[in-house]
């Protein structure tokens, strides 16, 4: 029986697309459209999950959401895009597999929230970009001292961190002035497996 993705439009669901098609696994794909007034998920997301957010994955009886936790299950269930030792890398994985939700993510919906409010959000905006710019900094040396964010090889982590830092480019002004980090954008836009995700998922601003 193949895994099912719950997936919303424009959302951090697209992550899990390019996982799936990293690991090459059968999946199928229930589709979710943002309302185009408040952009807010549909309600028919609560029938699946109580708390009505994408991405939700089954897999047979078992419902998991949260975009790192399944990261982890997948990795769990294939031996694959986990680190690549048990020392040094191990710990950059699990560092940056929550660093993405925990620390970066934050930030950046703060600064959608506050892009709504009118003369006073951009105000706020203004002393909320400097304590980005301070993680944007850090992903930089990262990223310049190596090629991925656990070591020499692709992981999870990579695809956690691939959502905010498109959505950085957007709304936080993530350019060419941070290089290793655009390369590694372009790098990751480059792969087969996120193209065939890109391509299955349907529009999604960020790429």
């Amino acid at each position: 029986m193949p895994l099912i993705v719950h997936h919303l439009n424009n959302s951090r669901s697209q992550r899990l697309l390019w996982m799936l098609e990293e690991l090459e696994l059968p999946y199928e794909i229930r589709f979710y459209e943002r309302n185009p007034r408040t952009m807010l998920a549909p309600p028919e997301l609560k029938a699946v999950h109580p708390l009505g957010k994408s991405p939700v994955l089954e897999d047979g009886g078992l419902k998991l959401v949260e975009t790192g936790a399944i990261c982890e299950y997948l990795v769990d269930k294939t031996g694959r895009l986990g680190p690549a030792d048990t020392g040094e890398g191990l710990y950059r994985y699990r560092q940056f597999l929550h660093y993405a939700e925990g620390s970066v993510m934050p930030l950046l919906l703060l600064m959608l929230a506050l892009g709504k409010v009118p003369l006073m959000g951009k105000i706020a905006i203004k002393r909320v970009q400097p304590m980005l710019d301070v993680h944007l900094d850090y992903i930089e040396q990262v990223l310049a001292s190596r090629p991925w964010f656990a070591g020499d090889a692709i992981t999870a982590a990579d695809i956690m961190m691939s959502f905010p830092l498109e959505a950085a480019t957007s709304r936080a002004g993530l350019d060419d002035s941070r290089p290793a980090t655009m390369a590694w954008l372009r790098k990751i836009h480059a792969r087969p497996a996120y193209q065939r995700a890109l391509a299955k998922g349907g529009k999604y601003a960020y790429a």
